[in-house]
């Protein structure tokens, strides 16, 4: 019997997006974008997920995701930004201690907190979906809310490249497209 699970999240690429708590900037120092490049690749190469595409943006990052049976979309989630934020919070006991003041909580299980509570996720169930989603991952840089680059591709922390220029800087995507 196929379950919810083996129909969504191991059959589709999945829209990712997660948000710094409070929308902070947190995520500008590349230090913390690299970390997030680490992990992604960690998930891919431990064969958690296929990644098709993402952006990392001072305040929150988008992905094209594929989760790997048998881990489930709450179990990567959950360790992915776990991860991130424990590493974070190492850097920023040393080196930032001011700017960890700001992500104090008074909550039972957590006395520090990066992530806004229930990260998005939306299902794309076709090509036409996911190269919509795609579209708006890399225009995100070029916005003029932003205005981190003058064109997608010249983002670094971006899958942009990757689909336009065929530049191969993360071995740890694959082609939405299958090329």
């Amino acid at each position: 019997m196929t379950s919810a699970t083996d129909l969504y999240e191991h059959r589709y690429i999945a829209f990712f997006t997660a948000t710094t708590l409070n929308w902070k900037y947190l995520l500008r120092p590349d230090k913390y974008k690299d970390l997030i490049l680490k992990s992604l690749e960690f998930l891919v190469t431990k064969q958690r997920i296929e990644l098709y595409g993402f952006v990392i943006m001072p305040n929150h990052i988008h992905l094209l995701w594929r989760i790997v049976p048998p881990y489930t979309k709450e179990e990567v989630q959950r360790d992915f930004l776990k991860y991130i934020s424990q590493h974070i919070k190492k850097d920023l006991k040393v080196h930032h201690p001011d700017v960890l003041e700001r992500f104090k909580v008074n909550l039972k299980d957590r006395k520090y907190q990066f992530w806004q509570q229930n990260p998005l996720t939306v299902y794309c169930y076709d090509d036409k979906m996911i190269a919509q989603k795609l579209d708006y991952i890399h225009a995100n840089p070029i916005k003029e809310k932003w205005n981190l680059a003058s064109t997608p591709e010249s983002y670094y922390y971006s899958s942009a490249s990757f689909y336009t220029d065929n530049k191969e800087d993360f071995s740890f995507l694959t082609s939405c497209w299958g090329e």
